[in-house]
């Protein structure tokens, strides 16, 4: 009896007990849960540069507003954005150097380190493992855990068999866990292969023009093609066939034997490939070229209202939208890819320096640095859908840019 009566008051205790923790507990969810964000996705973001004050914006396309601001980057006079595979987290390329990476759900940073003196972008692997810099200074090209910002790798780009590393550009992610770049300093391209290991295996193109300035990747991964600073012409190595080496295309596209005056050089990765068309900014003319890219041979120059820097593809290639160099850059035009007729131009604004569509095509969004804004348009109607005040901003990404190659 007295272990009868003794079970029943050790049951009760505990009952009573259990109860307690479970009340406090059940108050413990209900905090938690209450304090916790609202879980969302990544797909609906983009980041903005604001280059003046070292900032990232986090703009949300579908309200249409800023929602968040990142401070602490550094010099972005010169900055460029790559994504993570999960669009989660932003790799900052800035232009002293440092390489960041961005939560721009929780709207901070992760991880900082200055890995050079001075570079200028970078780009992602294909399996999202790998994060590479091109750098001016000391030249060569870096490359970085994803996780941990932890470099792996160090490639010196040597000017021919010397100790001096080339100044690298043009760096661009390829299928495979490459990275493909260019050295300004050799005139060359190499081909930097990850696929086995975190020890690339380097293929070296060399003599394919003198000073390539920038470069671009086409959306399929096949061909890379490389502008050339100190000679008319562009590099072209078709990937898929690396055994052929490089060849030249465009002999004619440069300054030509006009010298004039060239207020920015184009942009390469703002080449707009729609069908079997390439519509690209010409270098000191107010035109926009199109290109046979089964060829690689012009086939035709639309007159435009200035100097072209970027030339974007609407997602559907039916529209292709340009901006422009000083004097005119106050001034977008958008093109038909079908008539080759100019069927819309907006007065945006001084200093427009980059564009982005958004992923599925219902927006296009402009950066207007002279006048400290961000301005959405609907690209069907011409018509804008909002106006967001940020200092001096510039380059534009999407964070659908997680999923493709070269971006």
């Amino acid at each position: 009896m007295k272990r009868t009566a003794f079970s029943a008051r050790f049951f009760a205790t505990s009952f009573r007990a259990a109860r307690s923790l479970i009340a406090v507990g059940g108050i413990l969810i209900l905090a938690a849960c209450a304090s916790a964000p609202t879980p969302r996705g990544t797909a609906d973001l983009a980041t903005v540069i604001a280059r003046a004050t070292g900032q990232v914006a986090i703009l949300d396309t579908s309200a249409k507003q800023f929602i968040g601001i990142i401070d602490g980057l550094g010099d972005l006079s010169h900055a460029s954005i790559v994504y993570s595979r999960d669009g989660r987290f932003a790799f900052v390329f800035g232009r002293d150097g440092g390489l960041t990476k961005v939560d721009i759900l929780g709207h901070k940073i992760v991880k900082r380190t200055l890995q050079a003196g001075n570079s200028i972008g970078g780009a992602i692997s294909q399996d999202g493992k790998l994060v590479a810099v091109a750098n001016y200074e000391p030249g060569g090209v870096r490359v970085f855990n994803s996780d941990t910002l932890e470099m792996v790798a160090d490639i010196p780009a040597l000017v021919g068999d010397g100790p001096d590393r080339s100044k690298v550009i043009g760096l661009v992610d390829a299928p495979d866990n490459r990275f493909v770049f260019s050295l300004w300093d050799s005139g060359e391209i190499w081909v930097a292969d990850f696929s086995t290991d975190n020890t690339p295996v380097i293929t070296r193109y060399k003599d394919v023009g003198i000073q390539p300035y920038d470069a671009l990747i086409t959306s399929n991964g096949r061909y890379y093609i490389a502008g050339l600073f100190g000679e008319d012409g562009m590099a072209l190595l078709d990937l898929w066939h690396p055994e052929n080496g490089v060849k030249r295309i465009l002999d004619h596209y440069g300054k030509g034997q006009e010298r004039l005056p060239v207020y920015k050089m184009p942009h390469l990765e703002g080449w707009a490939i729609a069908g079997k068309r390439a519509f690209v900014p010409a270098v000191g003319h107010h035109e926009v070229l199109v290109i046979d890219t089964e060829t690689w041979q012009q086939i035709g120059a639309i007159p435009v209202h200035g100097q072209p820097v970027f030339v974007m593809a609407h997602p559907d290639n039916r529209h292709v939208w340009v901006n422009f160099s000083v004097p005119d850059y106050d001034t977008v035009q958008i093109i038909d890819t079908e008539s080759l007729a100019i069927v819309g131009e907006l007065k945006t604004g001084k200093g427009v320096l980059h564009m982005e569509f958004s992923s599925r095509g219902d927006q296009i969004w402009l950066s207007v640095r002279d006048d400290n804004k961000v301005i959405g348009y609907n690209p069907y109607t011409f018509e804008p859908i909002a106006e967001l005040p940020l200092p001096s901003p510039s380059g534009i990404f999407m964070s659908s840019r997680a999923g493709k190659i070269g971006l």
